[in-house]
């Protein structure tokens, strides 16, 4: 019996043994917190899978979490990571202002934030900010109907165009700086006449979407027609979101227009999978392709510069104050597509199969 018990006492301990090696061995490893803003786009699915993926392949373990559009539940989801002690939070804000307190208590206890695509406002508890060139998406975007539509040439040849716009939510510090990049190329035309807004809805305030809504897209877009287009055609729907493309689409199409007959010039942003297949069978003109992979990419360096004390790879140190301090940022470039080069930049990039996009 003494053996018995002395064999009982041995197996314990050795187990206990086991066990806390591989506690330590666990807790040795660093923990990111991501927060992502929703799953209701296709977008937010693949960033956070793109940097979920690239962190467990150096050796991080990942705690990803969706808010849903929710800011509450998006303030209630770091609060946990805060108290679950992250080492390292990776933030794509759904109110880019609401994070005040929150990121606050990060910094108080010591763990660094890097800002995901949405500059994370009045704060210096952030670190980096991994984005794409905001302004720039913008300026593409007006670059390309400006080229697409002819308005070099437009006002020398008697044409006019009809135009209205779909921009992005002003709780997102990113949807104002592509708004200022539309402007910057398609307010002379609007001044001069080249471009006609019937609605006169313009400025930012008039054109912003509350969280970037693909519903309320099409609700806009419904009325518009109805209302200011019953005797003229709307040649151009300047749209900042692939999402609010699909709105459009559905607006049009109750509307009697006709892809190939009178189909508007449709923009979009994001490259999502349905906006490549309404690009390849003429319902959507073009998008904004943002390579997740590419944007992931840079903010897992800024994860690992944080942890390890080193320096990320920067390339605007001017651009974006939040009114705390200016964030060390690296922007990637953005991309049209459209029919003529998608399969170039999408399917041989990687980004989708021909098998995807039913080709």
């Amino acid at each position: 019996m003494k053996k018995f018990i002395l064999c009982l006492l041995v197996l314990t301990m050795v187990s206990g043994l086991v066990f806390a090696g591989g506690s330590k061995e666990k807790a040795n490893q660093k923990v990111v917190g991501v927060a992502m803003p929703t799953q209701s786009s296709e977008r937010w699915i693949n960033d956070g899978a793109n940097i979920k993926k690239q962190l467990e392949a150096k050796g991080y373990a990942v705690e990803l979490q969706y808010a849903e559009d929710d800011v509450q539940l998006q303030v209630s989801q770091l609060e946990n990571l805060i108290a679950k002690g992250v080492d390292c939070l990776v933030v794509a804000a759904i109110d880019s202002t609401a994070l005040v307190n929150t990121l606050a208590s990060a910094k108080q206890n010591g763990i660094p934030v890097i800002a995901y695509d949405r500059l994370l406002m009045d704060t210096d508890a952030v670190s980096y900010y991994a984005t794409f060139d905001n302004k720039g998406v913008g300026t593409v975007i007006a670059k390309d109907i400006e080229s697409k539509m002819g308005l070099k040439t437009a006002k020398a040849e008697g044409k006019s165009y009809t135009i209205e716009f779909f921009m992005g939510s002003p709780d997102d510090n990113n949807a104002l700086f592509l708004y200022n990049g539309v402007m910057e190329v398609l307010k002379p035309y609007l001044d001069n006449g080249v471009l006609v807004c019937k609605t006169g809805r313009t400025s930012f305030e008039d054109t912003c979407i509350l969280r970037w809504s693909q519903e309320t897209a099409q609700q806009w877009c419904e009325n518009y027609l109805a209302g200011f287009y019953a005797d003229e055609k709307l040649d151009i729907a300047c749209s900042a979101f692939d999402g609010f493309a699909y709105g459009i689409k559905a607006a049009c199409e109750g509307a009697g227009y006709k892809v190939g007959v009178d189909w508007p010039y449709i923009t979009g942003q994001d490259a999502e999978l349905m906006a490549t297949k309404n690009i390849i069978a003429g319902s959507q003109s073009s998008s904004i392709y943002k390579d997740t992979r590419l944007l992931a990419s840079k903010c897992v360096t800024m994860v690992e510069a944080v942890l390890k004390g080193s320096q990320p790879e920067i390339n605007d140190t001017t651009q974006y104050n939040n009114g705390k301090l200016v964030v060390p940022s690296y922007l990637c470039t953005p991309v049209a597509v459209d029919q003529s080069n998608y399969k170039e930049v999408i399917i041989d990039g990687g980004y989708y199969t021909a098998a995807q996009l039913g080709l």
